[in-house]
């Protein structure tokens, strides 16, 4: 069974932006595009580890503040010639209300 956390609102993130949160010790960025889907990822870049929440999201993806490395929000890969990825956590929405899923600790998927 999923275990869901209500994060805020759709208001509470920025379009076109970001807002952080903590979640067990993880920096997680969640990141609000111009057509109002909500995505979020670890808040590292997959390059040098910079901090993709204070990059600037251009339709579905995100430009890493640090070398412009553009990261896709639905599936954290990193775009064009760029190799990597940022592990990603799943979203959604209840009405105006944002969902975030906690990921399970392996010992309990099992």
């Amino acid at each position: 069974m999923q275990d869901w956390l209500d994060i805020g609102t759709l208001a509470d993130i920025p379009a076109q932006g970001a807002r952080t949160l903590t979640l067990d010790g993880t920096p997680i960025a969640v990141f609000r595009t111009v057509d109002d889907h909500v995505f979020a990822l670890v808040d590292r870049c997959p390059h040098k580890g910079g901090p993709l929440s204070q990059g600037i999201v251009h339709g579905h993806a995100v430009a890493c503040p640090l070398h412009n490395w553009r990261i896709a929000l639905a599936s954290g890969r990193a775009q064009g010639d760029d190799h990597g990825c940022t592990p990603t956590l799943a979203v959604r929405r209840d009405g105006e209300r944002i969902l975030l899923a906690r990921p399970m600790p392996l010992a309990d998927a099992a």
